[in-house]
C-alpha cells in the first residue's frame, strides 16, 4: 500500500464534519417542509426538500421559540442554516436558525392558523355571541390613552350623550408586551370596573403594529368576558382575530362609538312621539269602553223597569183577590142574617128543613166559586212569576246557560278576544260555579 494514508472510521468523518461545517456555516437554503415532528423535548425535526433531493433538518427549541407561525408539511420556506454531522451515523443534516415562509409573510400563516384553529373550537360562534345593550349605563374603553381613537371615542360618546359614564383602561397596542396588557384590561374590567359593554380597539397600521388583536391570548380573553365586547381595529378594511371573537365587529373606533350610544336627542324625541302615540290610543280605548257602558247602563235600566212593573202588577193581582174575597164573604153574612130574620117568622122544623137544603145548595155553590176564583187568580199569578222568572238571569241559568267572567277583576267577558292563553275565568252556572284556565281560544 506503500505510503498510502488510512483513516479510520472516526477519521474520515471528523474531517468530512470539519470540512462541511466550516465550509457551510451560513447557508440560505430554499425547500418544502416535509415529515414535521414535534417531540415533547419542542424542537423541530423535518425534512427540506425540493423536486429531486431531501435533506434532514432540526431547529432546536431555543430557536423556534420565537416563531410567530408554526411550519407544517407542504409549506415552502427560505432557511438560515449551517452544516452539521452526526458522526455516530455519519449523517450530515441543517441545524436552522431562521426560517421565512416563501411567497406569503410568515405573520400571515400565523394569522389564517391560529384564526382555523380558533374556529373550529367555536369561537366565532354567532349563538356564543352576547347582545350589545340598548343604551349602557357604563362604557369600557380598552385602547392607548394617547392615540386618535381614544380622542374620537370620547368626542363622538360625549357629542351624542353628555354625561355618559366612561372609563378608559389605558394599554399598549402594539409591541410585545401590548397583548398581556390587553389581556389584563379585558380581565380588570370583568372583575373591577363592571362595565355595561368594552370598547377595544386602536388606530389604522401594518399587520405588525396590529399584531397584538392577533394573539391568542387575546382571543381568549375576548371569548371569556361576561361583558360584550366590541372590536375596533385598524380601518374598515383591516381585520384581526379580535374581529372575529368579539360580539360586534365595528369597522374603525369612530363606528364603535356610534355603535355603542344613540343619539340623546332622537331618543327623547321618540320617547315624546310614543308618548303621544300611547296618550291618543288610551282615550280611544277610553271613549269606547264609555259608551259600551253607557249601552249596558240602557239596557240594564229597561231590565229593571220591566222588573218593576211586573212587581206592580203582582200587588195589583193581590189586592183584586183580596178584594174580591172580602166582598163574597160580606155578601153571604148578609145572606145568612135575612135567613136568621126568616126563622124567627117561620116555624122553625120547615125553616130550618129549608135552611139547611139552601145553605148545603149555597155552601156547594160558594165553594165551587171560591175555588174557581181562587184557581183563577192563582193562575193569574203563575202567569205573572212565570213572567218575572224569565226575566230572571238565575233562570237563564237554570236552561243551562252559564255566566263568564274574567279572573281576577271578575269582568263579564262577551267576547273571546278578551281571552289570553293560560288565563283565569269563572265560570256560574245554576248552581255553583267553577274556576277555569284558557287552554285554547277561537274567535
Amino acid at each position: 500500500m506503500g505510503t498510502t494514508s488510512i483513516f479510520s472510521v472516526t477519521e474520515l468523518t471528523q474531517q468530512i464534519k470539519e470540512t462541511l461545517e466550516i465550509s457551510y456555516s451560513n447557508l440560505w437554503v430554499e425547500g418544502e417542509i416535509s415529515n414535521m415532528k414535534v417531540p415533547s423535548s419542542g424542537h423541530f425535526y423535518f425534512t427540506l426538500k425540493d423536486k429531486n433531493s431531501q435533506i434532514r433538518a432540526v431547529m432546536f427549541r431555543h430557536k423556534n421559540k420565537s416563531l410567530r407561525f408554526t411550519p407544517e408539511d407542504g409549506i415552502k420556506v427560505i432557511c438560515k442554516c449551517r452544516i452539521n454531522v452526526y458522526e455516530p451515523r455519519g449523517e450530515y443534516q441543517l441545524l436552522i436558525e431562521r426560517i421565512t415562509p416563501k411567497g406569503i409573510g410568515d405573520l400571515q400563516i400565523a394569522f389564517e392558523q391560529l384564526k382555523k384553529k380558533l374556529e373550529k373550537e367555536g369561537l366565532f360562534d354567532d349563538e356564543r355571541k352576547k347582545k350589545i345593550p340598548f343604551l349602557p349605563e357604563k362604557i369600557a374603553v380598552i385602547t392607548s390613552p394617547t392615540g386618535a381613537a381614544v380622542k374620537d371615542i370620547l368626542n363622538i360618546i360625549t357629542r351624542r350623550f353628555p354625561k355618559m359614564a366612561i372609563i378608559i383602561i389605558p394599554v399598549k397596542v402594539q409591541g410585545k408586551e401590548a397583548s398581556l396588557e390587553i389581556e389584563d384590561a379585558l380581565n380588570t374590567a370583568n372583575t373591577y370596573v363592571k362595565a355595561d359593554v368594552i370598547i377595544l380597539g386602536r388606530g389604522g397600521g401594518s399587520i405588525e403594529d396590529l399584531w397584538p388583536f392577533n394573539e391568542e391570548r387575546v382571543a381568549r380573553a375576548i371569548f371569556n368576558s361576561n361583558i360584550p365586547v366590541i372590536s375596533a381595529v385598524g380601518h374598515e378594511t383591516d381585520f384581526t382575530i379580535a374581529d372575529f371573537v368579539a360580539d360586534l365587529r365595528a369597522p374603525t373606533p369612530s363606528a364603535a362609538a356610534e355603535l355603542v350610544v344613540k343619539e340623546k336627542e332622537k331618543l327623547e324625541k321618540q320617547i315624546i312621539q310614543q308618548t303621544s302615540q300611547l296618550k291618543r290610543l288610551l282615550l280611544q280605548i277610553l271613549d269606547k269602553n264609555r259608551m259600551q257602558a253607557k249601552h249596558c247602563q240602557c239596557l240594564l235600566g229597561n231590565k229593571l223597569k220591566k222588573l218593576s212593573d211586573l212587581k206592580l202588577k203582582i200587588d195589583d193581582c193581590n189586592f183584586q183577590l183580596t178584594h174580591a174575597i172580602n166582598n163574597r164573604v160580606s155578601l153571604k153574612r148578609a145572606e145568612v142574617k135575612s135567613a136568621e130574620r126568616i126563622v124567627l117568622s117561620s116555624p122553625p122544623s120547615n125553616i130550618i128543613k129549608n135552611k139547611r137544603q139552601k145553605l148545603e145548595h149555597l155552601t156547594k155553590n160558594i165553594s165551587g166559586h171560591f175555588l174557581a176564583l181562587k184557581k183563577n187568580k192563582n193562575a193569574s199569578l203563575q202567569t205573572c212569576m212565570a213572567r218575572l222568572n224569565s226575566l230572571s238571569p238565575l233562570h237563564t241559568l237554570e236552561r243551562g246557560f252559564s255566566i263568564t267572567t274574567l279572573l281576577p277583576a271578575l269582568k263579564t267577558i262577551k267576547d273571546s278576544s278578551l281571552l289570553k292563553k293560560g288565563g283565569r275565568i269563572k265560570i256560574k252556572f245554576a248552581k255553583g260555579s267553577a274556576d277555569c284556565k284558557v287552554v285554547e281560544i277561537k274567535n
